[in-house]
């Protein structure tokens, strides 16, 4: 899965078809999807399916309305916060549910802890513990409240697999091939290590993005994983 931080939709179109046949899914964040809305949304999934990557977090109501506008788009995936606890998270699988009833495919997934923080960020948000631990409790109230699966760092993905059962997905962002920059990422892992740690999906950005040649850097990944 290849992210789009990209900032117009020129550029991601763009980016989407040279990727297209090479890759899986591709990841709008906040930023694209601010910058150009739900129109866009339509056009980028004519080529490859999408994961709407926004992170919602509000109270219970607030979510599932949001949910219930974004899931006309039918992404492939979306996500939500685990942090706005047990009643937000079951109004959004609600909304989910609701729209695979009636023909939708969307799966829901729950944000456990960003892979930018490292234990410094997590002291400084008043979180004493290792991120792992935070990140599995998260999960399993995410399973708890009917989540399709989670975002996790893959250093934690084997633990919440065996936490939560196979079926539980566990989608990783932060995977960096071997002597690629961290970048803004702390907790990172290369594409064969994560799948060795039982990831779902793996979401690679600027690696591909930023590549001389993106086509030919996802191919080398994919290429990594197979073997």
């Amino acid at each position: 899965m290849v992210a789009l931080d990209l900032p117009s939709a020129q550029e991601a179109l763009a980016m989407a078809g040279r990727l297209a046949g090479r890759v899986g899914m591709l990841k709008v964040g906040l930023e694209l999807f601010c910058a150009e809305g739900p129109a866009f949304v339509r056009e980028l999934q004519k080529q490859v399916p999408v994961f709407l990557d926004l992170k919602l977090h509000d109270i219970p109501t607030t979510v599932r309305r949001a949910l219930e506008a974004v899931l006309k788009l039918d992404p492939r995936l979306v996500n939500v916060h685990v942090q706005g606890g047990p009643a937000m998270l079951e109004a959004a699988v609600e909304a989910v549910r609701a729209h695979r009833a009636a023909g939708g495919r969307t799966e829901l997934l729950g944000v456990t802890v960003l892979t930018s923080l490292d234990r410094e960020a997590m002291a400084a948000l008043g979180h004493a513990g290792r991120a792992e631990d935070l990140a599995l409790a998260y999960a399993k109230l995410a399973r708890q409240a009917g989540c399709d699966g989670v975002v996790c760092s893959a250093w934690e993905a084997a633990t919440i697999r065996e936490a939560c059962g196979e079926g539980f997905h566990c989608l990783t962002p932060g995977i960096r091939p071997a002597g690629a920059a961290l970048q803004d990422q702390a907790r990172v892992m290369t594409p064969a290590q994560a799948l060795k740690q039982g990831s779902t999906w793996l979401v690679v950005g600027r690696p591909i993005t930023h590549a001389a040649d993106p086509a030919t850097a996802a191919e080398a990944i994919v290429a990594e994983m197979e073997a």
